[in-house]
């Protein structure tokens, strides 16, 4: 039982990172291997549309035939059992590494027939966790739930986490934040933010049960 975590905030060790780590720990907890990939670290672009992936009795059909960083993430996510898919909210969208990450994932598994279907061979349970700065009542829920759609068409049964009003800055002091009660936010963060971390490693766990279910061996 394999679970992938990636992380497509390019901060490394902060909310988007803790949440996608905390789901990781619930699911090594659960009794499954883990693997995380920050997708910042590595070098790849979105889909090309060399249509590769749509020529009939060709090697790359089905699959992205491009060939960079993002390639063995790709295979290792196809072949995953269950995937944890984290994104902080930028100007009411997924970061641009999210955005080419699902172009390569998502376009390589459509097939242009009549019913528009997935051409993948297996249905991978998907979690994504979205983090926002921004309060609650301003979180982008009809992208969310968009991306969740197009998540569940193509790769699997999909479901959401969502973390709000967030830590940007480990100390506001150093940076024009005046729009912000910092206060407020240092207490949210001490208070809540812990919460939310729970329901991640929550969300980790239930993960594997689901792709138990999905996968048996």
């Amino acid at each position: 039982m394999r679970i992938i975590g990636l992380n497509g905030s390019p901060r490394a060790q902060w909310n988007t990172a803790q949440m996608v780590e905390s789901a990781l720990d619930g699911a090594r907890d659960a009794g499954a291997q883990t693997k995380k990939y920050d997708l910042y670290k590595l070098t790849f672009k979105g889909c090309s549309s060399c249509f590769e992936c749509k020529r009939l009795d060709y090697p790359s059909f089905g699959k992205c035939a491009m060939e960079d960083a993002l390639t063995p993430v790709l295979n290792d996510v196809l072949s995953a059992d269950g995937i944890v898919l984290g994104s902080p909210i930028y100007f009411g969208d997924l970061t641009a590494c999210v955005r080419a990450f699902l172009e390569r994932l998502w376009f390589a598994g459509l097939a242009y027939n009549s019913d528009y279907t997935a051409v993948y061979e297996r249905r991978i349970p998907v979690r994504l966790i979205f983090t926002m700065n921004a309060p609650i009542e301003n979180f982008h829920r009809q992208l969310n739930e968009s991306v969740a759609s197009t998540m569940r068409n193509f790769i699997g049964e999909t479901e959401i986490l969502e973390a709000t009003d967030t830590l940007q800055f480990d100390d506001y002091a150093r940076y024009e934040t005046s729009v912000f009660n910092v206060a407020a936010k240092l207490r949210r963060h001490m208070n809540v933010f812990p919460e939310d971390l729970k329901k991640a490693y929550k969300v980790g766990r239930d993960l594997v049960s689901v792709a138990r279910k999905e996968n048996p061996v």
